[in-house]
């Protein structure tokens, strides 16, 4: 049975003006992401995978082309409604980690709650609950300060989640990170994305994509690489899909 649709990108483009200077981000970005996937974006920088991901997150409007998320036309909401999508639809995590450094990773974790309708009770239960999930029961009384780097992503991981989001947006998240910590944070992303959670993440670290099942590349505002995970390594999207259909791929039994 074919994955559900989640993500569609048809003819994105994105052109920004510098003075007299017009600098295409996008060139035409036609794709799709299944609900579910897992998702690593690549590309040097000035590649557009950050615009691409801007974009993703409605944190930024294409100049032309169309952007699906769930069946919903971004381009169709204003400002409050893509606001209302965000909060609701929508986690992020960066590879600064921005948490407040004189809050507590509980207090962190509820900010997103603030102005929500939720009640000050059901904002804690929700923060702890979330703690939880990306291993940091009893450490929710902790400051920054007094976490491991790792352990300041995970909660800035569980900020991410506090909302329910049903996509996680994640900008070199491994960036500021020694490579055990980074095997531990993707390996925190692996288990959201079992449980459903779409999941895309921006790098530039090769060992950092394998830890997905699908990998992107970008160059000069297009998509050139699209592949699968094949037999622990990534083939070309198009074979992928065969090998579903029962049909050979290379490296297959």
């Amino acid at each position: 049975m074919a994955a559900l649709e989640f993500i569609r990108v048809e003819q994105l483009t994105k052109v920004y003006t510098l003075g007299e200077v017009e600098v295409h981000a996008l060139c035409g970005v036609t794709l799709t992401i299944a609900r579910g996937e897992f998702l690593a974006v690549m590309g040097a920088s000035g590649s557009g995978k950050s615009t691409f991901m801007n974009i993703l997150g409605c944190l930024d409007r294409p100049t032309s082309g169309r952007y699906l998320l769930d069946g919903i036309d971004v381009a169709t909401l204003n400002a409050d409604e893509r606001a209302e999508l965000r909060s609701t639809k929508l986690g992020f995590v960066f590879q600064n980690f921005n948490l407040l450094s004189r809050t507590s990773a509980a207090e962190n974790v509820e900010l997103p709650l603030v102005y929500s309708a939720v009640s000050v009770k059901e904002q804690h239960a929700r923060a702890l609950s979330a703690l939880r999930a990306v291993g940091l029961a009893g450490r929710e009384h902790h400051l920054p300060s007094q976490l491991s780097g790792g352990q300041q992503q995970r909660v800035a991981i569980a900020r991410a989640l506090v909302n329910s989001p049903v996509l996680i947006l994640a900008d070199e998240p491994t960036g500021n990170l020694d490579s055990t910590t980074s095997v531990e944070v993707m390996e925190t992303f692996m288990a959201l994305n079992r449980q459903g959670i779409t999941i895309i993440v921006v790098t530039h670290e090769s060992d950092i994509a394998q830890f997905a099942q699908r990998r992107i590349i970008f160059r000069d505002g297009l998509v050139v690489t699209d592949e699968r995970k094949g037999e622990g390594a990534f083939i070309p999207a198009s074979l992928a899909e065969e090998g579903q259909n029962g049909k050979a791929v290379p490296g297959g039994e």
